[in-house]
Order: C-alpha cells, then sequence, then structure tokens
C-alpha cells in the first residue's frame, strides 16, 4: 500500500470514528435525561434513593468482609 493510501486510509478511518462518537455522545444524553425523568418521578413518589444508595453499599461491605466459605454458605 502506498503512503497516499496509508494516509487516505487513516484520515477515512478517523472521519468515521469521530461522526461515531458524535453519535454516542448524543446517546449518552439520551440516556441522562430518562435516567433523570425516572429519578426525579421516583423522588416525587417518595422514593428515596440516596438512603436505598447507602444501604446498598452498606450491604456490598458486609459481603465483601466475609470469608469465602460464608459466601458459599459453608460452616
Amino acid at each position: 500500500m502506498s503512503k497516499d493510501e496509508q494516509i487516505g486510509f487513516h484520515k477515512g478511518a478517523l472521519t468515521t470514528l469521530t461522526k461515531e462518537r458524535i453519535e454516542l455522545i448524543k446517546m449518552v444524553g439520551i440516556v441522562e435525561e430518562l435516567m433523570k425523568a425516572h429519578i426525579k418521578a421516583l423522588k416525587d413518589l417518595g422514593v428515596d434513593l440516596e438512603k436505598e444508595a447507602e444501604e446498598a453499599l452498606k450491604k456490598l461491605e458486609k459481603e465483601k468482609s466475609k470469608k469465602l466459605d460464608e459466601k458459599l454458605g459453608k460452616k
């Protein structure tokens, strides 16, 4: 492959990847907006997401501190 062909190939790849990145950023924005809407709806319904997150963290830390035998249910 000639140098000019290699340059063209890499430039084309960068152009394609740039367009893909732009679309990915748009998709992330849409997902963020949907998540915000669901969070707002849950808060409006009286769900305390911060409290649930803290409880989940405590549970995770408790599980993490267990020995392998305890995790497998062995005594």
